[in-house]
């Protein structure tokens, strides 16, 4: 058998035969060198084409390169700006934060500086009512109530508040949510509403000052007229004017702060006004004669016509007569003037005081007496000591009440005292 038949058809290999002249060359050209040509002219030829299509895209590649970073240019120039916007935004949130947080801070200060200064106005005038029976309903007068700044975070424990967060305020931190963190947006919020709660606490505290003080000074003049009804039903002649003489009135419009001054001056103005009229008429009332002087005695003899215990007969009594022994103190029943203090006739040591309203009292029979004639003396001042002189049976006190040179009961006038004595 034939190595055809058992290897198969052998291809032979391509041979170029170049015949020039008498001389013949050949070459035999390999499947592989084929392959090598056929590879290096697609090369070549897709070189060709790619350089003949850059020289001719190459204007158009390089204007939609530089287009393509203008516009990424411009995009990130955008973003910086936008962003910048947003600081310069967030930074005047915060500026206006911090501006209103100084704003209330400045005003608390000033509030308080202010309650501070009307604690020390209201100090002597609240001595004064309560010297005069007259005290606040309840402590809210007290300077001590007067509240303070509370640390941030505590705003729970605050009292009420004066100041509430604004619209626009809360709008801004909305629009800066996105640049805060929970904390510092708590924080913020919580010493804000501190603030807020202290500057109500100290408004509520204010008006209810003014509320107290126009609450006393309603006392007052309530006690006052009382004053002087009980003093006219008790028949003391009393014409000490009221402070409201003069009839007043009008609707009821609130307070406005600005005009005619402020309503807490007003109300000072209008409580001291009280308190000096009440101490007028609780002064005229002193003057008059109806403080018991030998309190504690029984009275031996009345006002009138009585047996005259020297000669028996039929006689007009002056005054009264307490029972007393000798040395005991003698007070003066009302405020006044020593007009005479000495001997006189059948009074023996007799004082003689001058009141007001034409009113004069004679201590008579004394032992001893303390005052001289010309002195000033209040109610209740110790002027003499009992005794037995001039026309008397035995130590005792006489005492007369004598309206404008004439005599009248003394009893009136002491049982005025005693009905007037929870007053004074």
């Amino acid at each position: 058998m034939s190595n055809t038949a058992v290897f198969g058809k052998r291809r032979e290999p391509h041979t170029i035969i170049i015949a020039k002249g008498d001389r013949i060359s050949h070459f035999t050209i390999r499947p592989w060198i084929a392959a090598l040509a056929a590879s290096v002219l697609a090369a070549v030829a897709v070189g060709y084409l790619l350089a003949t299509s850059y020289l001719m895209l190459r204007d158009d590649i390089l204007s939609a390169t530089i287009a393509r970073q203008a516009r990424m240019q411009h995009a990130y120039e955008d973003r910086i700006a936008a962003l910048r916007s947003q600081v310069d935004r967030i930074t005047s949130y915060r500026l206006l934060d911090q501006q209103i947080m100084e704003t209330k801070v400045a005003e608390l200060l000033t509030r308080q500086s202010a309650l501070a200064r009307r604690s020390s106005r209201l100090a002597p005038l609240l001595e004064q009512a309560e010297a005069s029976g007259i005290a606040p309903a309840d402590d809210r007068l007290d300077p001590e109530r007067i509240p303070v700044p509370a640390a941030a975070g505590t705003a729970e424990d605050s009292r009420r508040t004066l100041f509430r967060p604004q619209e626009p305020m809360r709008g801004g931190f909305d629009q800066a949510d996105a640049g805060k963190t929970d904390d510092q947006d708590d924080s913020e919020t919580n010493s804000i509403l501190a603030l807020s709660q202290l500057g109500i606490s100290l408004n509520d505290l204010e008006s209810s000052q003014i509320d107290q003080i126009s609450a006393l000074a309603s006392s007052t003049r309530a006690m006052r007229r009382q004053i002087v009804a009980d003093a006219r039903k008790a028949g003391l002649p009393l014409t000490t004017p009221a402070a409201d003489t003069d009839g007043i009135g009008g609707p009821y419009i609130p307070a406005v702060t600005g005009e005619d001054g402020e309503p807490f001056d007003q109300e000072i103005k209008s409580l001291n006004r009280e308190l000096e009229a009440l101490e007028k008429v609780r002064g005229a009332i002193r003057a008059f004669p109806i403080a018991n002087p030998a309190p504690g005695h029984r009275i031996t003899s009345g006002f009138g016509n009585r047996r005259d215990p020297i000669i028996g007969k039929s006689a007009f009594h002056a005054g009264i007569d307490l029972s007393l022994k000798t040395g005991t103190p003698v007070y003066a029943a009302g405020s006044g003037t020593v007009i005479r203090a000495g001997r006189n006739g059948g009074y023996g040591n007799l004082v003689e005081i001058r009141h007001s309203n034409g009113l004069t009292t004679r201590y008579a029979h004394l032992s001893r007496i303390y005052v001289k004639k010309g002195q000033k003396i209040v109610a209740g001042t110790k002027i003499a000591a009992s005794g037995s002189t001039g026309r008397s049976t035995g130590p005792h006190l006489h005492y007369e009440v004598r309206h404008d040179k004439k005599a009248v009961n003394p009893m009136t006038y002491l049982k005025a005292g005693k009905r007037l004595g929870q007053y004074l």
